[in-house]
């Protein structure tokens, strides 16, 4: 018998979003671990937030929200306010009743912009990597270390003198005019910086993200954010070694572009034994044969590759291939929050693994 579609229809609901997610979808398990994170957050979301005034929108609900935006690649606040109407999961991950108005996108931006003063997303950060520390899923042995470039939202014309000349608008045609990052700056983002990371690679405005991840499993155990330049993936992987919890003896595995002397000392400073890829191209090595010879290099030379599914994550999928924020604060805080969620998407996967 075919059924009838009614016109009339119910005033009331009484099935919660919670209800209409199912058990085995993959943000449950997420978002219990993201509102751990966030419950050990809160008296620093105190400390921010005034006594008096207004309520803001609540800064669980924020994170949780800009967390759906790299876990679904939204491209912007607004789209993800949209997607809050009328998306009952993305009601209940963020915490949303059935009824509750969706926030404006402009005092959504608004309210993210006070959660940079307390460097939230690197907070955050180090609490998902401490819940992966407690569950026995990262290693204190063997990392790896790396860096990328992110794109910045600036456009190669914004790229003009510092001293003024070239002329104001209209300053498309390059061609046989030098241009370098001590003479020229981005009239957009003037902390976005003109590099490429290979010579057969085109030059393009931006900045470099740096992280160190263990071996085991490829969790970040920490990352950064620098200016784009040719020393910045090896001061920003020492800087990042310094700050990851290991054992008395550790390796630290990287490609190439590590192998100087000034990097593998530090590192050796610091208590690693670099595991550093071999450049030997017109020059010596800073890696012996003292290290080569040992069996821990070669596996670290193959393990060191897994540092690529961060970075292939933030980009494919986050859609952080181009920022869509200006400066090297928003940027950086955006980069840590994106990390932050690749690591919460594979420590998922990790607890739903059969022992």
């Amino acid at each position: 018998m075919r059924g009838e579609g009614s016109a009339d229809q119910p005033l009331f609901s009484y099935v919660s979003a919670a209800q209409r997610v199912p058990q085995d979808h993959p943000l449950r398990a997420i978002r219990g671990l993201a509102d751990v994170a966030l419950a050990t957050l809160s008296p620093l979301f105190d400390r921010l937030y005034s006594k008096v005034g207004r309520p803001s929108i609540p800064p669980e609900q924020l994170l949780r929200a800009l967390l759906l935006q790299y876990f679904y690649g939204i491209r912007s606040e607004r789209l993800l306010m949209e997607q809050l109407d009328y998306n009952l999961l993305f009601r209940w991950f963020v915490g949303l009743t059935m009824d509750a108005s969706v926030w404006d996108a402009t005092v959504f931006s608004k309210n993210r912009e006070r959660l940079l003063n307390g460097d939230i997303a690197q907070r955050f950060l180090a609490e998902v990597v401490a819940q992966a520390q407690q569950r026995g899923l990262t290693s204190d042995e063997h990392f790896s270390v790396d860096g990328t470039l992110i794109e910045a939202w600036a456009s190669q014309k914004s790229f003009r003198p510092k001293d003024g000349s070239g002329g104001g608008s209209g300053g498309g045609n390059f061609r046989g005019q030098q241009r370098r990052n001590d003479t020229h700056v981005s009239t957009t983002d003037p902390d976005a910086r003109l590099y490429r990371k290979g010579h057969s690679q085109d030059a393009k405005l931006s900045y470099m993200g740096h992280v160190v991840i263990e071996n085991r499993h490829a969790l970040v155990m920490a990352c950064e954010l620098s200016i784009a330049s040719g020393y910045a993936e090896r001061e920003a992987a020492a800087r990042l070694l310094q700050r990851t919890p290991r054992g008395r003896r550790a390796t630290v595995g990287a490609d190439k572009a590590y192998d100087t002397r000034d990097f593998v000392a530090t590192v050796r400073g610091l208590g690693f034994t670099p595991h550093v890829a071999q450049n030997t191209t017109k020059r010596r090595s800073a890696i012996d044969g003292r290290t080569t010879s040992r069996r821990g290099y070669a596996a670290s030379q193959v393990l060191r590759k897994l540092v690529e599914h961060p970075f292939g994550w933030i980009k494919s999928v986050a859609g952080l291939w181009q920022v869509k924020h200006r400066g090297r604060a928003r940027v950086g805080w955006n980069f840590a929050l994106a990390i932050a969620a690749y690591n919460l998407t594979r420590l998922r996967t990790l607890m739903m693994a059969p022992a």
